[in-house]
């Protein structure tokens, strides 16, 4: 019975003993196929993102946020007192140069017109009479004082014909009704705004601009200035036409008036907003890459991966120092270290090293 138990527990023991032996060769014979495999995909040349080195005009797009004003803007007023009998305007209407905007009741200084002729005319027979009667019972006094009354009376005559034609206000331009500030038949004093007018002959758009445009706008030919308008995708040239020449308390910028010609398609009004895009084209070609193309060396240096090939397909990378500095968009600007044509890994620079076999990517197959 105990050399039965024995023999079993050899047996056993044995059993054990092969199932590891196979663990053991399987698993080493796994690790062997898989650092075999590795090896062959670390000789693999890597796919890259290549991009082509271009040179292009160094200019910088600007946008800011303006709204439209009018040309001119004017507050009428009647320069004699009286009753309102017409004002046939209607706010935010146009209305035509020397179209009527209100008129004063006209009996009062039509009135006042007669009376001053009718003394103007007893003044010019005064005068008659006593020249008639110079040097026998008129002095040449009295003479001197009835000149002096026609003088008044004449005087009399065109203030009473001016006020009879400031009694009737019309539109110095044509414009936009911005506003009617009294109602039809109100008695009014000489002053009182009666309506406010827009001149919009010519849009006048504003910004605020920081000094290094403020200094070339509108006096650079490198500096051109455009507009879009809501609801547009037209752009519309701008000229400089004013600008304030004190900062703003806040941001330290500068007020620029701008000028453009009043669309057909549209009707702009005042306190629109606008759209401005200034482009600063700054002097000769610079050439651009991508920033993910930059990467840092070990001592500090910019540098980027040039591809070289000989089949247009497969190559390899080299490292190029390069100069650069931003540029506004976004890019990077190349001072020096490339040549136009030249191409350079786009992205992923970082995970490869100077002289790797790499392969163009051109996209994953359909």
């Amino acid at each position: 019975m105990w050399l039965r138990s024995s023999k079993a527990k050899q047996f056993a023991g044995l059993a054990i003993w092969g199932l590891f032996d196979m663990r053991t060769i399987f698993f080493s014979f796994l690790l062997v196929t898989l650092c075999g495999t590795f090896a062959i995909a670390q000789d693999q040349p890597k796919l890259v993102k290549l991009v082509e080195v271009q040179a292009g005009a160094s200019e910088t797009t600007r946008q800011f946020f303006g709204h439209a004003v009018a040309k001119e803007t004017v507050d009428l007023a009647f320069q004699v007192g009286g009753q309102i009998v017409d004002i046939p305007i209607v706010e935010g209407q146009p209305i035509a140069q020397g179209a009527t905007v209100a008129v004063l009741d006209l009996e009062p200084f039509e009135i006042a017109l007669d009376q001053a002729r009718v003394q103007k005319d007893q003044a010019d027979r005064t005068l008659a009479r006593f020249q008639a009667l110079q040097g026998s019972a008129v002095s040449q006094v009295s003479v001197d004082d009835a000149e002096t009354q026609v003088q008044l009376a004449e005087i009399a005559v065109r203030n009473a014909e001016r006020s009879l034609n400031s009694a009737q206000l019309t539109a110095p331009f044509d414009g936009l009704v911005a506003a009617r500030n009294v109602a039809n038949f109100s008695t009014i004093a000489a002053g009182t705004p009666i309506a406010r007018l827009h001149d919009m002959s010519e849009i006048r758009v504003e910004i605020d601009v920081p000094e290094v445009l403020f200094g070339r706008a509108g006096r650079d030919p490198d500096v051109a200035l455009w507009a879009q308008l809501p609801g547009s995708d037209t752009r519309y040239p701008l000229e400089a036409r004013e600008f304030n020449a004190e900062t703003s308390q806040v941001g330290q910028t500068f007020q620029i008036t701008l000028a453009m010609d009043p669309p057909d398609d549209l009707i702009v009004f005042p306190g629109a907003s606008v759209t401005v895009y200034a482009t600063l084209r700054g002097g000769p070609d610079a050439l651009r890459i991508p920033q993910s193309a930059v990467i840092t060396s070990t001592d500090g240096m910019t540098q980027v991966l040039a591809f070289t090939t000989q089949d247009g397909t497969t190559g390899t990378v080299s490292a190029v120092p390069v100069a650069i500095e931003p540029a506004p968009n976004g890019d990077i600007l190349v001072l020096e270290g490339l040549e136009p044509g030249q191409e350079i890994v786009a992205s992923g620079a970082h995970l490869l090293n100077d002289g790797d076999a790499v392969t163009r990517f051109t996209g994953f197959a359909n």
